[in-house]
């Protein structure tokens, strides 16, 4: 179908009158049709995610019905169990999109546990191991606008769905025509037994096996720590407050920000790793005794912090913060002598190497993994099948995403708040700032400076241009960076790394992934990724310097010549 063929197919299906008053209102607006019919919204391994709004290239009830009748076709025909978990955030249509999940699963004959309120993705991912279903799914764009909306789905072990079921259920997706009716309403489901609420007893296990997690809870209870805490108007506001209550922590919630409010209107791009995400926390934090400022996104699987300093306050990278509660762990833990033999650290490849340093520092051996959190899941699910679970310890992306512990299988800001505080509480016992201690982890290991350069690209064929900027990068290696040879490049693409040097090559034991590295020795890395799903390639930036000075005019330089 043309794009007004499918748009007329719409408006011709007999929908609700508020769904045609929208499409009507579109007639003779060639970009806006476009935009809504170019195609169907895709599904990836992730699942989907939209803007919000009538058409088949937009997430509204009958896109996300779809979704959800070919994640139960894929279900209905595996030997997993016919059970599904579903949750949902704080955004607009999170609830009825859940519900349609929940009805597209009970034809099908699958068993629907559904979260009675708000709830984390993190606590989605602990409900589909603890109720032993064969996949579950989040409602949540995570850190998107308010403008977006989307469907996050996940296996059997809670982890976010791999390439070859997420291949089955595209394929699912396709042979399911649009706008099928529902043969019963979501409360006759209910009424019947077939969907189900999540009980209290689920939430209850979770925050005692989140607080389980914390290394030094007594040092937390003792510190009278004062914390700002922002839910950014998401699902973190129960689950966060509820932990670090019991653990003593003094907390005063950004009120701006304390209510589910899907526009956002506070914070226009929730994401906890830009600054400006926590503009509404400084003003709080201006008016009260504050030790950190925490901030979770939406769906409170990202936690980002800040911290008074002189002038006004210092936001951590998510690079820096997932370095400093790595290092508390990893020392308290000795201190315990609690490391267990063969114990693992993960990152992902385009998290700070500053990690490995750290790793090597205690005698554990760090894993990188790709982008995307379902590839840290993947590893622990590793050691689980052989029985050597406890060997992890702990695991995070420089986007803000961090896990301890294997109870769930996706980033969890709950945990992470958790050991961030007991790490201020067990510094403020010993007279010292968040930034004090940071300062001593680049003097002990190195200045490893990172930044994230995001550009976007527009137009009609932007993913092409985007496509074309990687080929050229292949075609065009650069001989130095900023200044700093380039001395091995490795291509995930072919799985082929380069010493540019001897020209020996070598295999890269990884999934094929359109992600290009150029290494500087030990100065540091330049990593390009294009998106997937948006017309956009990310460079990230690593330069290594034995002073901070030295570290920021190599990263300076790097930016500089790649910008070009």
């Amino acid at each position: 179908m043309t794009y007004l063929e499918r748009y007329e197919f719409w408006r011709n299906a007999g929908l609700p009158e508020d769904v045609n008053i929208e499409l009507n209102s579109i007639v003779g607006d060639e970009e806006e049709l476009k935009g809504r019919f170019g195609s169907d919204l895709q599904f990836g391994t992730a699942g989907m995610r939209g803007i919000m709004g009538a058409g088949s290239n937009r997430l509204n009830r009958y896109t996300v019905r779809r979704a959800a009748q070919g994640m139960a076709a894929w279900l209905s025909e595996t030997e997993l169990p016919k059970k599904a978990a579903i949750g949902y955030d704080s955004r607009h249509n999170s609830q009825l999109f859940a519900e349609v999940c929940a009805v597209a699963f009970a034809e099908a004959g699958i068993q629907v546990w559904l979260y009675d309120r708000l709830a984390p993705t993190p606590m989605l991912s602990f409900a589909v191991r603890e109720l032993n279903c064969g996949c579950g799914i989040v409602i949540s764009a995570s850190h998107n606008a308010g403008a977006y909306n989307g469907v996050k789905c996940y296996g059997p072990d809670g982890c976010q769905m791999t390439d070859e079921p997420a291949a089955v259920v595209t394929e699912k997706i396709a042979q399911i025509p649009f706008f099928v009716p529902e043969t019963k309403s979501f409360e006759q489901f209910m009424q019947e037994g077939v969907i189900h609420y999540i009980g209290q007893d689920i939430w209850e296990k979770y925050y005692q096996t989140v607080i389980a997690e914390s290394v030094d809870p007594e040092t937390l209870r003792s510190a009278g720590l004062n914390v700002v805490y922002t839910p950014l108007c998401g699902t973190g506001n129960e689950p966060v407050r509820e932990v670090l209550g019991r653990l003593g922590v003094n907390i005063t919630v950004v009120s701006a920000q304390e209510k589910p409010d899907g526009d956002f209107k506070t914070c226009e791009y929730p994401n906890p790793e830009t600054d400006a995400a926590l503009n509404e926390s400084y003003k709080v934090a201006d008016q009260v005794s504050c030790d950190v400022i925490l901030g979770t996104d939406p769906d409170a699987d990202r936690v980002a912090i800040a911290v008074p300093c002189e002038g006004g306050y210092k936001k951590l990278s998510g690079n820096e913060l997932g370095c400093m509660i790595m290092e508390y762990v990893l020392k308290a833990r000795r201190a315990k002598n609690d490391i267990p033999d063969g114990a693992e650290v993960i990152r992902s490849i385009v998290s700070s190497p500053l990690a490995d340093r750290i790793a090597e520092n205690y005698g554990v051996q760090m894993k990188a993994v790709l982008t995307g959190f379902k590839y840290i899941g993947g590893e622990i699910l590793r050691l689980e099948q052989l029985g050597e679970e406890s060997k992890f310890i702990f695991g995070f992306e420089e986007s803000c995403g961090y896990l301890k512990g294997t109870y769930a299988r996706d980033k969890d800001a709950v945990v992470a708040s958790m050991l961030v505080c007991e790490m201020a509480a067990s510094l403020k016992k010993q007279g010292k700032t968040i930034l004090e201690a940071l300062e001593e982890i680049y003097s002990q290991y190195g200045y490893y400076l990172a930044h994230v350069q995001s550009i976007e690209l527009t137009g009609a064929d932007a993913m092409e241009k985007a496509a074309k900027m990687m080929a050229d990068l292949r075609a065009n290696v650069p001989s130095t960076i900023g200044g700093a040879a380039v001395t091995a490049v490795r291509d995930y693409k072919i799985s082929l790394a380069k010493d540019m040097n001897t020209g020996a090559e070598s295999v890269i034991d990884l999934p094929k992934s359109n992600v290009l590295e150029f290494l500087l020795g030990d100065k540091g890395s330049v990593i390009a990724r294009p998106s997937g799903t948006e017309p956009k390639v990310k460079f990230y930036y690593t330069a290594v310097g034995d002073t901070k000075a030295s570290a920021e005019a190599l990263l300076n330089a790097c930016m500089k010549q790649m910008s070009k």
